[in-house]
C-alpha cells in the first residue's frame, strides 16, 4: 500500500521525489521489512509527541484496517518483503516519530530511516504498539565506532582471540585504521589495517592477529579501540572509538585422554541422569561455561524435543531441571545436537524435514535459545521463548558453536556444512530474521547414515579447524574455516529474507579418519586429541590429530550400542549419552594420565616485562629455548635464558614461544 500524504495549516510536507528539498530540509525515506505476517503491520509518521490517527499525521502505510487500535484484519503489505516508502522533505534537526502497530501483538516489522542516502536509524517492532523517535540529521564526514567486543565474557585458559565489530557511522568510506587492545591497562597488541572498504553504515567483523595468553585464571579488563582512521583524519566522535568488557578466565580442559586407553587402568561408569530424570532418547550433551551439563532429548516430531539441565553434575549436590518450550513442536522439533554458546545462550539442530509438519516445501533449521530458566521455555509472544531461528537446513544432524551467535551445522538434506550467523537475536518469541547470514560449504561428498544417527561437529577455536562426522561415509573430516571466499548462490533456498545467503568456494578440507568406524556419531577435540563415538557398538575411539591422517591410539569398549553425543568436560573427564538406553554417563578412570601436551601446558606460564618493551625484556616461567616471531610468523630471535635483547627489532607486535607456551609483547 502506498503512503498517503496529509497536510495541515501548521505544517506542509513535500515529497522529495518532486524535486530537491528546500534549504533547511532533508530527504527522508523508510525501508520497511516484514516477517511471515506482513498484513499485521500498520504505521504512521508524525512530528514528535503526536498521537496515532491525529491531525498532524504526515504519512502512513501498511494495513489501514489494522489502524491505530491494532485490529486484526487481512490485506496490506506482503509477507517477508521489503517496502520503500517516501521520500519526504522533513525539517533538518527536528524530531519525528514512527508509530508502529501490529494486529497480532508480536511486532515483526523493521524500520530503517534513511536521511538523504544514509541509513541513520534502525528500529524493530516487537509488540502491538510502539513509538520510535528519530532526529533528521546527516552523518559527520568521518565517524568510526568500536561497535562491540565479541570476545566472550568467559574464556578458557590458553589462546584467547580478541575480536569485535567496527561500524562506520560517517559519510566517508573507511579505508584504513589501527586496531589496538589492552589487558588491565597494558597494551598487548596494535596492528594497522589497510585496503579496507567499510562503506558508511556497514559493519566489519574483526579478529586481532595477536591472541592474548592469560597468565592465570581470574578476572581481567579488556579494552579494544581504533585509531589512525584513514591516515589520521579527524574522527568527529572519538567517544565511541573504544569499548571495554570484563573477561573471566577459567581453567581450560586438560587432555587426559591417555587415561582411557592406558594399560592397567580400570573405569567406573557413573550414571549421571537417566529416564527417571526425564532423559529420553538423548541425542547430545554439552557443558555450559558455568559447569552445568545440558542434555537434549529427541522427543517426537509433533511434541518437539526438550532439555535436562544438570547443575553440579556428578557431585552430592547434583540437581536437574527438565524443560520444554511450549512451541518446541516447531522450534525444537527432533533436535539432533546442542551447542552451548558464550554462557547465556545455546543453539540446537533439528533433524525434522519440515518444522511446520506439512507436505510442502521444508522450512526448518537451527534455533537459538537463552540459558536463563526464567526466559527459556517460558511464555513469550506468539512463538515460544526461542531467540532466533533460520530455516535453511532440513534434517540437520549436528551443531557446533564458533563465537558470538555463529554456529556450524551438518545439513544432511543438502549434504553440506552450513555456517549460521544469527547476528543480533530478535528476542524471545519474536520473528525478525532479516539480519541472518548463512554460508554453505559444498562439494565434500557428504552422506549421513540416517536421520536418527547424529553427525556431530566440534570447532577448534585456537587452530580454526572444524572437525565433523560424516557418518554415511564412515569417516571424519575437517575444514579450515580461515580459507575460501564468498561465491555464488546455492542451488537451494533461501526460504526467507536474509542479509547473506551464499556458498563458499576455494576452501580447504581434508579427511581425518577413513577407516575403523561403523556408525560414527559424537565427536570432541582437546589439544592434539580427538574422541569419536561409534553408535553401532558403543566404542569410544581416541585419535592423535597432531598429523594427518589421524592415528587411532586407543579404544574404550563400553559394550553398550546406542552411544551418541560425547564431550570431554571439566578436568578432562569423558561424558557421553546413550540414546537407546536413555542415560548420560561419566567415565572415571582409576588413574589420571596426562597427554604430553597437557603436561607441558601445566608448566609455569610465561610472563614478559616490560610490555611494551624498548631494549631488553625479561621472560619468566621456567624458560628454556626462547624463539621470537614477528606478526607474520617469521623467526627473528632465538636465545636462551631469561633476558632477551630486542633493541634491534622494529616497532610492532611480536610473539615469544617456549615449548608450547606463547605470549605476545609490543616493541616500541
Amino acid at each position: 500500500m502506498k503512503s498517503m500524504l496529509f497536510t495541515t495549516g501548521l505544517l506542509v510536507l513535500s515529497f522529495a521525489s518532486f524535486g530537491q528539498c528546500e534549504e533547511g530540509e532533508s530527504s527522508v525515506s523508510f525501508e520497511i521489512t516484514t516477517d511471515n505476517w506482513g498484513y499485521e503491520v500498520y504505521w504512521e509518521l508524525t512530528p514528535a509527541g503526536e498521537s496515532c490517527g491525529g491531525p498532524e499525521t504526515l504519512a502512513w502505510g501498511g494495513n489501514s484496517s489494522v489502524g491505530c487500535n491494532a485490529s486484526n484484519a487481512g490485506g496490506g503489505y506482503g509477507n517477508n518483503t521489503t517496502i520503500n516508502e517516501g521520500p519526504w522533505c522533513l525539517t533538518s534537526g527536528e524530531t519525528y516519530t514512527i508509530l508502529s502497530r501490529d494486529s497480532y501483538g508480536d511486532g515483526g516489522a523493521g524500520f530503517t530511516v534513511n536521511v538523504e542516502t544514509f541509513p541513520m536509524f534502525e528500529f524493530h517492532a516487537s509488540s502491538n504498539s510502539e513509538t520510535f523517535f528519530f532526529e533528521v540529521n546527516t552523518p559527520p564526514e568521518l565517524d568510526g565506532e568500536l561497535h562491540e567486543i565479541t570476545t566472550p565474557s568467559t574464556v578458557y585458559m590458553g589462546a584467547v582471540s580478541i575480536s569485535g565489530e567496527v561500524k562506520n557511522l560517517g559519510s566517508t568510506t573507511i579505508e584504513s585504521m589501527n586496531v589496538n587492545y589492552s589487558i588491565d591497562g597494558v597494551t598487548m597488541g596494535s596492528t594497522n589495517m589497510s585496503g579496507l572498504n567499510i562503506a558508511p553504515f556497514t559493519l566489519m567483523e574483526y579478529s586481532h592477529p595477536v591472541n592474548w595468553y592469560p597468565p592465570a585464571e581470574g578476572s581481567y579488563e579488556l579494552e579494544l579501540w581504533i585509531t589512525n582512521i584513514n591516515d589520521n583524519w579527524f574522527d568527529s566522535v572519538p567517544s565511541n572509538d573504544m569499548a571495554s568488557k570484563t573477561v573471566n578466565v577459567i581453567s581450560s580442559i586438560p587432555d587426559i585422554t591417555p587415561s582411557y586407553y592406558s594399560n592397567g587402568n580400570t573405569f567406573s561408569y557413573i550414571e549421571i541422569v537417566n529416564s527417571s530424570d526425564q532423559v529420553f532418547s538423548p541425542m547430545d550433551i554439552d557443558f555450559q561455561l558455568n559447569g552445568d551439563l545440558w542434555v537434549i532429548n529427541l522427543g517426537t516430531e509433533n511434541s518437539g524435543g526438550s532439555t535436562v539441565r544438570v547443575t553440579n553434575p556428578g557431585s552430592s549436590g547434583q540437581t536437574d531441571l527438565w524443560q520444554q518450550d511450549g512451541n518446541a513442536w516447531h522450534f525444537m522439533s527432533l533436535p539432533s545436537g546442542i551447542a552451548m554458546g558464550n554462557g547465556d545462550s545455546f543453539a540446537i539442530s533439528p533433524s525434522v524435514f519440515d518444522a511446520n509438519h506439512g507436505n510442502g516445501e521444508p522450512f526448518t533449521g537451527p534455533s537459538l535459545w537463552s540459558t536463563d530458566p526464567d526466559v527459556y521455555a517460558q511464555p513469550s509472544g506468539g512463538n515460544g521463548s526461542h531467540l532466533d531461528m533460520l530455516h535453511e537446513s532440513p534434517l540437520s544432524l549436528g551443531i557446533a558453536f564458533e563465537s558470538g551467535n555463529s554456529y556450524w551445522v551438518y545439513d544432511s538434506f543438502n549434504n553440506d556444512i552450513a555456517k549460521y550467523n544469527f547476528s543480533t537475536d530478535h528476542g524471545p518469541g519474536n520473528s525478525d530474521h532479516g539480519d541472518g547470514e548463512i554460508t554453505r560449504y559444498q562439494g565434500m561428498g557428504l552422506d549421513a547414515i540416517n536421520s536418527g544417527i547424529a553427525c556431530h561437529l566440534e570447532f577448534d577455536s585456537e587452530r580454526r579447524w572444524l572437525y565433523f562426522v560424516d557418518g554415511g561415509n564412515q569417516r571424519i573430516l575437517r575444514l579450515d574455516v580461515t580459507t575460501g571466499y564468498i561465491g555464488g548462490n546455492p542451488n537451494w533456498g533461501p526460504h526467507e529474507g536474509l542479509a547473506l545467503y551464499k556458498k563458499v568456494e576455494g576452501f580447504t578440507w581434508e579427511e581425518v579418519v577413513v577407516s575403523g568406524l561403523v556408525e560414527p556419531a559424537g565427536i570432541d577435540v582437546v589439544g592434539n586429541s580427538m574422541v569419536v563415538t561409534d553408535h553401532s557398538n558403543g566404542d569410544v575411539v581416541f585419535y592423535d590429530i597432531s598429523s594427518m591422517p589421524a592415528v587411532e591410539v586407543g579404544r574404550l569398549e563400553t559394550g553398550e550400542p546406542g552411544i551418541m553425543g560425547v564431550v570431554l568436560g571439566p578436568q578432562g573427564r569423558l561424558w557421553y549419552c546413550n540414546k537407546d538406553l536413555n542415560k548420560v554417563v561419566l567415565v572415571e578412570p582409576s588413574n589420571v594420565v596426562m597427554s604430553v601436551d597437557a603436561v607441558t601446558n601445566q608448566i609455569e606460564p610465561l610472563v614478559v616485562y616490560p610490555n611494551p618493551a624498548h631494549d631488553v625484556i625479561t621472560v619468566e616461567g621456567n624458560v628454556g629455548t626462547i624463539v621470537v616471531f614477528d606478526i607474520n610468523g617469521k623467526e627473528v630471535i632465538r636465545d636462551f635464558g631469561s633476558r632477551i635483547n630486542v633493541s634491534g627489532l622494529s616497532k610492532g607486535t611480536y610473539f615469544i614461544e617456549a615449548g608450547l607456551r606463547k605470549v605476545a609483547f609490543i616493541k616500541e
